[in-house]
């Protein structure tokens, strides 16, 4: 009797180690797999959060047009103003490719401007001739380079030029005053 209550104790020992092996083993497989699921929601996470930084965000700065007021350089006039130069007369070539670049002629109150809004949209350098009636009146180079930062995009103007007129530019409003003679 003694035997058959000792071998039903090394029985329950043993089921007893085996359980507590099962029992290791299944809480070490579940550290595991904790220390998987915890990984794989960081990096989920964190590779969402740079990627959908962006997306609340609402920031979109277009670039600011060049508008250009030919005036008379001793009267100070408008030229359109005055009736000595015609908006239907006005043209500008872009020199690298001799196309027709679209402009806006704005005539409001006695308030007649050129109107160029077709550059900075993308990084370019671009060299335009604004002319009346077939002869140039200035040439307009610019180096624009579109930029994103902190979600927003912007363009930044590296160089603007006008050759062949003198010309003021008002930092307020941002329209260059060419004085034509």
């Amino acid at each position: 009797m003694i035997v058959a209550q000792n071998s039903e104790n090394n029985a329950t020992i043993t089921a007893e180690k085996q359980s507590s092996k099962k029992t290791m083993v299944q809480k070490a497989n579940m550290k595991k797999a904790l220390i998987y699921l915890v990984f794989i929601f960081a990096s989920t996470n964190w590779s969402c959060d740079k990627q959908d930084k962006c997306i609340d965000v609402d920031c979109f700065t277009p670039p600011p047009p060049f508008v250009f007021e030919l005036v008379d350089k001793t009267t100070g006039e408008n030229l359109f103003t005055s009736g000595v130069l015609s908006s239907e007369d006005i043209q500008i070539v872009n020199l690298d490719d001799n196309s027709n670049v679209e402009f806006q002629f704005i005539d409001e109150n006695d308030f007649n401007v050129i109107r160029i809004y077709s550059i900075g949209w993308k990084t370019q350098t671009i060299t335009y001739s604004i002319e009346i009636s077939s002869e140039r009146l200035f040439t307009l180079f610019v180096d624009a380079e579109r930029l994103s930062k902190n979600c927003c995009a912007f363009t930044r103007y590296n160089e603007i030029e006008i050759d062949g007129s003198e010309f003021e530019l008002n930092g307020l409003s941002g329209i260059y005053k060419l004085l034509v003679e």
